[in-house]
């Protein structure tokens, strides 16, 4: 069996911050601003660019691509599959985070086309990945109402159809190639009362595909960003600071911190 340890997970992250990847990201208009930060403090580079006349400039030199649907319009429907189908191309990894899918009709029809791009990581939480399935349920505007593990085989499902790694985040986080899965347990119950961190992660996530294989990326990922999210959690008594304590988590984390706060194991 395969080990993914806190030394392989940290070693990741030091390879991440000597390389300093710049990660293009093409998110909602919540998250940029957490988004940047927490990409900053992991040691990545971030850039936020929307603009369709862009999306060949940032594809040439951008190490990888995140795309967010959570604040959608036609624009940018458009500017978010011109550069999947860029990066896609160039053998660059690109992550999906299909927020809120399955509750409208744009957001289906939005995620649906970018799957069908085959995302090197689709991230997302139980209710997104269980929609993106074709399961029924799961779904509450943009909150999932299912738990992480109820999703395991729609997530087997997807990357089995469209080869892409899927990351289903909630309270555990478990990682699936369709034949691998690994449970990730960390974090902290204030983590779902601050918004846009889920949003963040799959920034983190997009960082790690850029140094390392899709599947140990996303581990090494989950994983640092579960025991950053323990460790801010731990200092405070609510979530109104809980942002700005992550980014000085992930800041300051080093090999002893991460094996005392994440375990990520095969199962």
């Amino acid at each position: 069996m395969q080990s993914f340890s806190s030394e392989a997970s940290f070693a990741l992250l030091e390879k991440l911050r000597a390389e300093r990847p710049l990660v293009h990201n093409i998110t909602n208009y919540v998250a940029m601003t957490v988004s940047a930060n927490v990409l900053l403090a992991l040691g990545a580079s971030p850039a936020m660019a929307h603009a369709l006349e862009e999306q060949d400039d940032f594809a040439a030199f951008g190490s990888s691509l995140v795309v967010n649907i959570g604040t959608l319009s036609p624009p940018w429907i458009e500017s978010m599959k011109r550069a999947a189908g860029l990066y896609a191309a160039a053998g660059k990894p690109w992550v999906l985070d299909p927020v809120g899918v399955g509750a409208t009709t744009l957001r289906n029809e939005t995620a649906a086309d970018l799957l069908a791009l085959r995302p090197t990581v689709l991230r997302g939480n139980a209710g997104e990945v269980l929609a993106l399935a074709g399961f029924a349920g799961g779904v509450k505007g943009v909150d999932s109402t299912a738990g992480s593990d109820a999703a395991l085989e729609a997530a087997r499902a997807i990357a089995e159809q469209f080869g892409s790694v899927v990351a289903v985040t909630g309270e555990t986080d478990f990682v699936i190639d369709g034949k691998r899965t690994v449970a990730i347990k960390g974090g902290h119950e204030l983590m779902p009362l601050s918004t846009a961190l889920g949003c963040s992660l799959s920034g983190v996530v997009g960082a790690f595909t850029a140094v390392a294989p899709a599947f140990e990326a996303t581990v090494a990922a989950l994983t640092v960003y579960a025991a950053a999210g323990r460790m801010a959690g731990n200092r405070l008594k609510g979530p109104g600071y809980l942002p700005a304590e992550l980014c000085d988590a992930l800041y300051a984390l080093d090999e002893s911190k991460l094996a005392a706060n994440a375990d990520a194991k095969q199962i």
